[in-house]
């Protein structure tokens, strides 16, 4: 069965929350210029910089002190970087996750199966990149 025209076409990661982006024709002249999927992330990304990586950070250092197949939610990473206000900082955990993914240091799983976080509903676990993972 020949691949889906929507594979065949080239991909890259949001910058600012983790999600993919797929070209579209309308980029076609600018498409090495494009690092957001959209207006809201452009404008978040300025006024959250520092957040997203304190909680980067969070997520790899709760990572390291667990063992090497542990997991953690990310409401752990919030509550570390948040403290009382952690419930704010719930989805730009989830898009701090995502850019890890992104970069082959974590995965994403559900229901103790790895799977693309662009697509993720729900309660999410994350967990360090094993061998032989995408990265």
């Amino acid at each position: 069965m020949p691949p889906s025209p929507r594979t065949a076409l080239p991909e890259k990661t949001c910058a600012a929350c983790g999600r993919r982006i797929v070209w579209r024709r309308r980029w076609a002249r600018s498409w090495q210029a494009v690092r957001y999927c959209g207006e809201r992330c452009r404008r978040s990304r300025r006024a959250r910089r520092g957040t997203d990586a304190r909680l980067e950070e969070a997520i790899r250092s709760l990572l390291a002190v667990r063992a090497r197949d542990a997991s953690l939610c990310p409401s752990e990473a919030a509550r570390a970087v948040g403290g009382s206000d952690w419930r704010a900082l719930m989805e730009p955990a989830r898009e701090a996750a995502r850019r890890l993914v992104a970069r082959g240091e974590v995965e994403v799983t559900q229901r103790g199966r790895v799977l693309d976080p662009s697509r993720a509903r729900g309660p999410i676990r994350i967990r360090r990149a094993r061998a032989g993972a995408r990265g």
